[in-house]
């Protein structure tokens, strides 16, 4: 059994990539081995006896200088992740996402105590600035996965280009640091994330691909249709949440219940009242049996989105809650929806052809009942922890020697 340092900003959940994050460490340490967690300080938190360890960060919500240059490199992380390695004993060390909070510094002295690195991919923060290969709500790939200097002109972040240049500066500092050279393999969630690594500089040697797991409740399955359709993830507009309302703007007798928070929530607020869509309850963000009890009781889920998904944990949540899925024919999502068989792919950006499918799930609940099974079922096999846990412990193994 080895000891696995598990890394990432968060020691609380916050998006999908957090989920992984705790469902790995859960994974890891049902199999006997030893997980130890190492993220930053902050009063949302869960408990745990490692907390000492955990660095304050910089404070995303009201920002000063210092602020500004911990998110760019964090002394703090550094010496804490030293002082941790330097009274444990550490096999290998784990990254998820570590930068914003921790930043690159962390991965100097875990260089220099001779540790293997690997880092789990849940977006495009290698090769992209903003992470999302978006710019202005449109798929943008200018910096070709390292000119993060062409961000600028086209202010990426947000429009705003004070934003964008601090985007800018931590990335190449990021870069100087070893967010590339220092990490000894990485894993991508998706073969299309691999395929894009590998074609902005990425060497194929140093990057193998492992889907996210899920877990399959035998209790969870609902065998009566639904009665709306449900949208849960992030509240933004490379989410396709607007292409989402339009398609349903005229399908009142259709209920649509949307779960979640993020930056487009006003916009999207805005859009349904000024259009009258008293069809759709917007319910903020839910988590836990809550967002469990919306999933089965929805007769499907749709995830409409515009950027390169790299494995969205939304359809593996609503497979296996026996839910078919209708997304976009775009990124990840294409490695896990089979059209026809266990939901639908629409082209992203395409309201009617996305009607024309919510229609279609709407008229026919019995076959999307029967859809949802054939995803549960492909979950089952394709996406469960056994198959994630060999796949990891493989690239482990291989690198710890």
């Amino acid at each position: 059994m080895i000891t696995i340092l598990s890394i990432s900003q968060n020691y609380h959940i916050t998006g999908g990539s957090d989920g992984v994050f705790f469902r790995t460490n859960s994974i890891l340490t049902e199999k006997g081995h030893t997980v130890i967690p190492f993220t930053a300080a902050s009063p949302k938190n869960l408990e745990t006896p490692w907390s000492s360890y955990f660095p304050s960060a910089a404070d995303f919500d009201h920002p000063n200088l210092k602020d500004i240059g911990m998110y760019i490199y964090s002394r703090n992380a550094a010496k804490a992740v030293e002082h941790l390695i330097k009274d444990h004993h550490i096999d290998i060390a784990h990254l998820h996402i570590y930068y914003g909070k921790l930043t690159a510094s962390i991965l100097e002295p875990l260089n220099k105590a001779g540790i293997p690195i690997i880092q789990t991919l849940h977006e495009y923060k290698l090769i992209c600035p903003v992470y999302t290969l978006i710019s202005n709500g449109r798929i943008c790939e200018a910096c070709k996965g390292k000119n993060y200097i062409q961000a600028l002109p086209r202010r990426c972040n947000r429009g705003s280009l004070s934003r964008t240049a601090l985007s800018v500066a931590e990335s190449y500092v990021s870069r100087f640091a070893g967010s590339q050279t220092k990490i000894n393999h990485f894993i991508a969630v998706s073969n299309f994330t691999r395929d894009k690594m590998i074609e902005m500089g990425i060497a194929s040697s140093k990057i193998s691909t492992v889907y996210n797991p899920t877990e399959i409740f035998p209790e969870t399955v609902n065998s009566e249709p639904g009665k709306y359709l449900l949208y849960f993830g992030r509240i933004e507009r490379i989410k396709g949440i607007f292409t989402l309302l339009e398609a349903i703007t005229s399908l009142k007798t259709i209920q649509v219940k949307i779960v979640g928070d993020g930056n487009g929530r006003g916009e999207m607020e805005e859009y349904i009242k000024n259009k009258n869509l008293d069809h759709v309850t917007y319910l903020g963000f839910r988590s836990g049996s809550e967002l469990v009890k919306l999933i089965k009781e929805s007769l499907f889920v749709v995830l409409p989105s515009q950027w390169y998904e790299p494995f969205p944990l939304t359809i593996l949540e609503s497979f296996s809650h026996g839910k078919p899925v209708i997304g976009s024919n775009i990124g990840g999502i294409t490695e896990q929806i089979v059209d026809g068989s266990d939901g639908f792919l629409v082209p992203p950006g395409d309201a009617l052809s996305l009607k024309e499918k919510i229609l279609w799930m709407v008229d026919h609940p019995e076959q999307t009942r029967l859809m949802g099974q054939v995803g549960r079922e492909k979950a089952s096999k394709l996406f469960n922890s056994e198959q994630y846990y060999q796949s990891i412990m493989t690239i482990y193994n291989r690198l710890i020697g």
